[in-house]
């Protein structure tokens, strides 16, 4: 087997390892979701000193509040501390859960209820 059969075959079972991953992407309920059209403010000087993603902060604030959907997501300074602050709603329950997370950290700093 010369160098470009083998080249083409690991291009192949790269492309084919990847793709069912698209897939199973494209399956997850819209609640975690990350793009699920949520009002977003991040500013990038905020999102330079963050050390845990959006993604992972999204991800324990919805552990948290179970079949919620997020509604806004925030990179602020609040109190002195960097968090991560999604508002999130569940279906047929009023108002809103805002959950913070440590940016830094990855500990949820607070749970709030909202009335709307």
């Amino acid at each position: 087997m010369n160098t470009l059969q083998r080249t083409l075959g690991l291009v192949v079972l790269v492309v084919a390892s990847v793709a069912p991953a698209g897939r199973l992407a494209a399956q997850q309920p819209a609640t975690q979701h990350p793009a699920a059209a949520a009002k977003r403010k991040v500013p990038a000087a905020l999102l330079a000193k963050a050390k845990i993603t959006e993604d992972s902060a999204r991800a324990l604030a919805l552990a948290r509040v179970p079949h919620a959907t997020v509604t806004e997501v925030e990179l602020e300074e609040e109190h002195g501390s960097l968090v991560w602050s999604f508002d999130l709603v569940v279906a047929g329950k009023p108002g809103i859960e805002e959950v913070n997370v440590d940016a830094l950290t990855g500990k949820i700093v607070s749970v709030e209820h909202e009335a709307k």
